[in-house]
């Protein structure tokens, strides 16, 4: 791979920046206040809606869809250094952009696997950043690390799916504006393992959605990315229209989804290791501890240099995941994939924790971003697979290649 980024990559680089000096930075105290001032951690506050606005104007808008039809029509690698720098204000600007997850995940699903139908009604207001969305597949009674555990009944009724169940941690569902779930559960509980699930659309005014509670993170709302929300579904009526793709492929099509997201994440999570980074110097630089410097400490002088090692070993490894992706598909950059994310959040945690102990208290309160950094990087070991399911899918694969011998 070719480790110089292209001309249009540089130059969305630089666009990119610009907006985030200009305007994303500036309107993270805005927001906070904003929402201070609401009373609600879950609230839109105007200034996002302005944020969005300035963002489509300029063009940086749905840069994460490869597909033109849809999105800016970057590759994977393209898209990786862009998605990098909305890591550094990650509760602000990949909203800004309309690369937030979930939304993203739904809206390449949609893309890929949804119906003409389907795709008028929800992918086009999706796309336009006019609704949310949320994805409903993790429940509170099973171990959701094995998604073939869910227990929620999705059966057949003439024209309608009636559905049964509670989920939990349904990323998106808290946002005032998400107007879709899209749902996982089983309609052939006696089929193949992997064949019991299928995926339907639900819009959230439908009889018997009932949002029982928002789940905070670390006490922290994850407001930016529609919040997370506990969900009964009762008795829920959707017409069969609403399948996504074909009975018994809900499995298959959540895997599809969440290969792409990973990457994202991983991506902006160097982004998120290289603003604590920075904040780490700064701050070491201003403050004076035992007659130096901290910057003269040697065991500061140690967090800083493997701070910058180990950015720089995730980053080559998001490149070349990125890379593979656009080159042998998701599935020939499976093994890679799932090393970024085991790799890649316990790289930002450490850089992250390291530049909260530089900052003493401060790194632990709400007048910097470092504890909400870090919020954010230790639940990213478990969201879209924990570290341990990761590690041994890696290993069974490693191991086939030496079978044979």
């Amino acid at each position: 791979m070719d480790f110089g980024y292209d001309a249009r990559t540089e130059q969305l680089r630089a666009e990119l920046t610009d907006f985030l000096d200009q305007h994303v930075h500036p309107a993270e105290a805005v927001h906070a206040a904003q929402v201070a001032a609401a009373g609600d951690p879950w609230v839109r506050p105007p200034v996002l809606a302005e944020l969005k606005a300035e963002a489509r104007r300029r063009g940086l808008w749905n840069l994460f869809l490869p597909d033109p039809r849809y999105g800016a029509g970057l590759t994977n690698l393209q898209y990786a250094p862009l998605a990098e720098l909305t890591g550094r204000s990650p509760h602000l600007a990949p909203e800004a952009l309309n690369c937030a997850a979930p939304d993203t995940g739904n809206m390449e699903l949609l893309a890929e696997f949804g119906s003409p139908a389907q795709r008028e009604r929800w992918l086009a207001p999706l796309l336009a950043g006019e609704i949310r969305s949320a994805f409903c597949m993790t429940e509170p009674e099973v171990a959701s690390s094995d998604a073939t555990n869910i227990a929620t009944s999705i059966r057949r009724d003439g024209d309608h799916y009636v559905i049964d169940g509670r989920k939990w941690w349904s990323s998106g569902a808290m946002d005032p504006a998400c107007e879709l779930f899209i749902v996982m559960g089983k309609t052939d509980p006696g089929a193949e393992r992997h064949r019991q699930q299928s995926m339907v659309l639900v819009p959230r005014d439908t009889p018997g959605v009932t949002v029982r509670r928002g789940m905070t993170v670390y006490g922290y709302s994850d407001g930016p990315h529609g919040g997370h929300a506990e969900i009964d579904f009762t008795g829920v009526r959707v017409p069969v229209e609403n399948l996504i793709g074909t009975e018994g492929t809900g499995f298959a099509i959540a895997q599809a989804r969440l290969g792409p997201g990973r990457i994202h994440h991983c991506m902006r999570l160097v982004g998120m290791a290289e603003r604590a980074l920075e904040l780490l110097c700064r701050r070491v630089t201003e403050r004076v501890a035992f007659g130096r410097p901290l910057a003269e400490q040697g065991v500061v002088r140690e967090w800083i240099a493997e701070s910058r090692v180990r950015i720089e070993q995730a980053r080559l490894l998001v490149l070349k995941t990125a890379w593979l992706m656009d080159t042998v598909g998701n599935k020939g950059a499976h093994t890679e994939i799932q090393a970024i994310k085991i790799a890649t959040p316990a790289m930002a945690e450490w850089v992250i924790d390291k530049a909260v102990q530089a900052h003493g208290a401060a790194g632990v309160s709400q007048d910097t971003p470092l504890a909400a950094l870090w919020a954010q990087a230790r639940t990213l070991r478990l969201a879209d697979g924990p570290d341990e399911v990761h590690r041994a899918s890696l290993a069974r694969r490693e191991l086939r290649r030496w079978a044979a011998d």
